[in-house]
């Protein structure tokens, strides 16, 4: 990711991006700690409003992202001490945290593991694993196992916590990158994307998919990152058409891909794979316990490569409703997911989880192709919203769904064409969150206004997403001294 000085981001225009957090190192409680006339590495990754795909990441779906003007800015600076010391403003007050580098890659604390263990019995500071994590994998990425320093982290956001626009996507590719340039340590946009996926999984022990990361690293202003995650190929950045524009309204209720949930459907549709792999008489290997590799070169172990009419046809019908977690283990022996496990007695809702990302992926497909055209073909706008319609009523079928998604897209679906509204959907995983909005430029107001009575409505806070911007990568990382 590449590294630029002030003069070289204010000569390219992109000073704007970084001005928050010039702003807070000059003026916020909580930088002290920051020693002066010692440079530093700031990074700024943002959140991202997911407008098709959704949790059909995990599945190799084709996804749709809009990164957004939100965004997570890391402040890094070498440090004499061989420490990993973090103060994040969180809530308008620091938050700190710190570990001995040492431990982290020498001692007792170097293994994945072990280093989610840890974390794992000091709930207060579970925010944390987020950030150590990240700068955990740019470490052993690299090879590092004795620093030439230690490391200052001061991390500010405007992304908001639980809302579904993937603030912890945001943290951890902004620590990550802010900590390479610290570092010096050469690593591609993707590869911090990948990395970051990793630490979020395994260290924080959040079973997130890849779009979230990519886009926060890769995403473009104004544009839609075009992802096929198989596991994360960037097929373009698709431009939104002229007089159009993707709006997003918070319903209030806080989503965590941690909730059980988005982890009982993920894990539901990688039992509904298993079973179609017994179906259709593919070679299974146990790996380890609840581990098993299947051998499938047609679909490459992706359910949204099974094209909806063979999957209706062949495989729905053959699929349990649902399931009781014991009964899968006893006939299946385990599944090829690397993040989840199948809990003998939770019951698991296969059959929908299965096929929503079947389904979803054609939807983007077509979602993608309409896009393309530039709106310009008659009621295309309307085709749009009507595949964000279904999109929002499968992920209610899976489970996913909430009182207060439902209602927004509702409000979406009274104002209508005639607002300048076409059609709108839950995001990200679920539960609660963020609901994505088609709309047109003019239709700001009546997405304000569609928040404004919502609150009314529930008490709820509705805040709006109407304004995308960089993705880390786009901008690049500033090196800058006081």
């Amino acid at each position: 990711m590449l590294t630029r000085t002030l003069e070289e981001v204010t000569a390219a225009g992109d000073l704007r991006w970084f001005a928050p957090a010039l702003d807070h190192l000059r003026s916020t409680p909580g930088t002290e700690f920051l020693a002066a006339d010692v440079p530093v590495m700031i990074a700024r990754a943002p959140g991202r409003l997911d407008v098709m795909g959704g949790i059909a990441d995990y599945s190799g779906s084709l996804v749709l992202e809009m990164p957004l003007a939100r965004a997570t800015f890391a402040t890094a600076q070498p440090q004499s001490s061989a420490r990993l010391d973090i103060v994040s403003l969180r809530d308008g007050k620091p938050s700190e945290f710190s570990v001995e580098l040492g431990d982290l890659l020498t001692g007792a604390l170097q293994t994945p593991d072990a280093l989610a263990a840890w974390f794992a019995e000091r709930p207060a500071g579970r925010w944390a694993a987020y950030v150590v994590g990240s700068v955990y994998e740019c470490l052993t990425l690299s090879g590092v196992t004795q620093p030439p320093h230690g490391l200052r982290l001061f991390i500010t956001s405007d992304v908001p916590e639980g809302k579904g626009v993937s603030s912890s996507a945001a943290l951890e590719v902004a620590v990550m990158s802010a900590a390479a340039a610290c570092y010096g340590v050469t690593v591609s946009a993707a590869e911090v994307a990948a990395a970051c996926q990793w630490a979020e999984n395994h260290i924080a022990r959040a079973p997130c998919g890849i779009m979230d990361q990519m886009t926060s690293a890769l995403g473009r202003r104004d544009r839609l990152l075009r992802l096929r995650c198989q596991p994360a190929t960037v097929e373009g950045h698709v431009g939104v058409p002229a007089g159009y524009r993707f709006y997003g309204i918070d319903s209030g209720i806080r989503h965590a891909v941690t909730g059980s949930d988005y982890t009982t459907v993920r894990t539901a549709a990688f039992m509904g794979y298993r079973i179609i792999a017994e179906l259709t008489g593919l070679s299974v290997r146990a790996k380890r316990s609840q581990r098993i590799h299947v051998a499938d070169e047609r679909w490459r172990g992706y359910l949204a490569n099974i094209a909806p009419d063979e999957f209706s046809t062949r495989f729905a019908d053959w699929l349990p409703a649902r399931m009781r977690g014991a009964d899968f283990l006893a006939q299946y022996g385990g599944i090829t997911d690397t993040v989840t496990r199948v809990l003998p007695d939770v019951w698991y809702p296969i059959r929908q989880a299965t096929s929503h990302p079947v389904f979803e992926c054609d939807r983007v497909t077509r979602f993608g192709e309409l896009l393309a055209t530039g709106l310009d073909q008659p009621d295309a706008a309307e085709t749009m919203g009507a595949l964000m319609l279904h999109s929002h009523t499968s992920y209610g079928a899976c489970g996913l769904g909430s009182d207060g998604t439902d209602r927004l897209v509702d409000l979406v679906m009274e104002a209508g064409p005639a607002r300048g509204l076409f059609g709108a959907k839950i995001t990200g995983g679920g539960s609660g969150g963020t609901v994505a909005i088609l709309g047109t430029d003019a239709a700001r107001g009546a997405v304000h206004h569609i928040a404004r009575e919502y609150e009314r409505e529930t008490g709820r806070s509705a805040t709006v997403f109407d304004e995308s911007g960089p993705g880390a990568d786009e901008v690049g990382v500033l090196s800058f001294r006081a």
